[in-house]
């Protein structure tokens, strides 16, 4: 087997849960050995430099401990280095080969394609307290006129104004089927994100209403909007989002709160985690020690007043105590970064007792991330509680977090299944707002 050739450009696909990506290692040879460099197309960055690279006895070990990212593989004689790849402590099967590797593309049948009967127009906006500029889309039924308009607000994490995950553009889809049935959209950039300024990696919930509320102020300013008949439709965290607009704000005259919290994060968190488990096999045991473990991280972070070095060091000693050390230096981040530590600490009822304005409330049946006859009780006894009269939920009936039509529910299936969006769950919402705006 010697004479074994590792240099050069090796391939491999990464099936993480929901989807795929592509990752590409470039050996080089050195004086004193090799050194790599890794590409994620898919994540748009290329030449990470490894930190450490060896090939000896016909295995591959890379690695770049400071993103605790690891590889290791053996190249056997068909050319195809069969390994594993490894980051915080969680291991994923990737073979890599010369082959250049296609991801698999699966139809979306619902994308609207242009030209749109309607209008659209490319829109800057300006949150000024954080000193933020969002890119949207505004799109009208008519260049001319007056329309109800809605403003989409997308759930965790960063996404572009089509709400675009895992190939599917929710957010493009809602917006083109709203504008058909009379009422102008926009939808924006997160910060951050393509092409709105800032660092969404220090956000809070908090901050993103702010944002929200800028769009607001510039639908306002539109000679083609409806001053007295501006919505939000918010999307998982967005449906956390609304109600922190719509409870500050007399401009807002109704919300749509899609697949949203109704009980405190660390409550709907623990919640998330033991269905989505459950739902990939996870066997009993293990579930019941990490909602034991995870709880009591989280009490921690409810009872700390700051987010510190010494919370942080704190979480990381309880969880190596738990787990091992590996395990704690990849958790400790995840829930004590800034967004995090906020969304634990926040109780969306608080917020919800504030709106005065009509609330439609809709979650899937088969959601495993926000459960939903919990989240719309607490959603719907919270607002009735305050004294808010028009209070209407729903559960529809096999759809999951991205009101897919699906089997399980589960993350892993979002990406494969053809539905981008639930044309029932389209017209719940439309002929809601039709109601609300006449």
């Amino acid at each position: 087997m010697n004479g074994q050739e590792i240099t050069g450009q090796w391939n491999g696909l990464l099936k993480v849960p929901g989807t795929q990506l592509r990752l590409v290692f470039h050996v080089n040879k050195t004086e004193t050995g090799y050194s790599a460099t890794m590409d994620s197309p898919d994540q748009k960055v290329t030449g990470i430099p490894m930190e450490k690279a060896v090939f000896e006895n016909s295995v591959l070990k890379l690695e770049m401990s400071k993103a605790q990212i690891s590889y290791e593989g053996t190249l056997n004689k068909d050319n195809i280095i069969v390994g594993k790849f490894t980051q915080r402590g969680q291991s994923t099967e990737l073979n890599l080969s010369k082959d250049i590797i296609q991801k698999q593309v699966f139809a979306r049948p619902q994308e609207p394609q242009k030209p749109y009967p309607y209008y659209t127009e490319d829109v800057k906006f300006e949150n000024k307290i954080d000193n933020v500029v969002l890119a949207g889309t505004l799109s009208l039924p008519k260049k001319e006129g007056n329309f109800p308009a809605v403003i989409l607000i997308s759930g965790s994490g960063g996404q572009n104004r089509d709400g675009e995950m895992l190939g599917h553009k929710p957010f493009l889809l809602l917006a083109d089927f709203l504008t058909k049935n009379g009422f102008a959209v926009l939808r924006f950039d997160d910060r951050g994100v393509a092409q709105s300024t800032g660092d969404i990696s220090k956000c809070t919930t908090a901050d993103f209403a702010k944002d929200v509320q800028a769009g607001v102020d510039y639908l306002q300013a539109r000679k083609e909007i409806n001053k007295n008949k501006i919505g939000l439709i918010g999307h998982s965290e967005g449906a956390v989002i609304a109600p922190i607009v719509a409870g500050n704000s007399k401009a807002i005259d109704f919300i749509v709160l899609l697949a949203g919290p109704g009980l405190r994060g660390e409550k709907l968190l623990l919640m998330q985690k033991e269905a989505v488990e459950r739902a990939s096999g996870v066997s009993e045991s293990e579930i019941q020690k990490g909602q034991e473990a995870f709880k009591g991280a989280y009490d921690m972070i409810l009872a700390s007043s700051v987010n510190d070095e010494n919370l942080k060091k704190n979480i990381m000693a309880y969880f190596t105590s738990k787990y091992n050390e590996d395990f704690a230096k990849a958790v400790t981040p995840q829930i004590t970064n800034n967004w995090m530590y906020y969304f634990l600490k926040m109780d969306p009822a608080v917020n919800l007792a504030k709106v005065k304005c009509p609330v439609l409330a809709l979650n899937g049946g088969k959601d495993l991330q926000v459960p939903a006859t919990v989240d719309l009780e607490a959603i719907k006894k919270t607002l009735l509680k305050a004294g808010n009269k028009n209070v209407t939920t729903k559960e529809l009936a096999n759809l999951n977090h991205m009101f897919q039509e699906c089997k399980t529910g589960s993350p892993e299936e979002y990406e494969k299944i053809e539905q981008t969006f639930s044309p029932l769950a389209l017209e719940e919402i439309s002929s809601w707002m039709v109601l609300q705006t006449k």
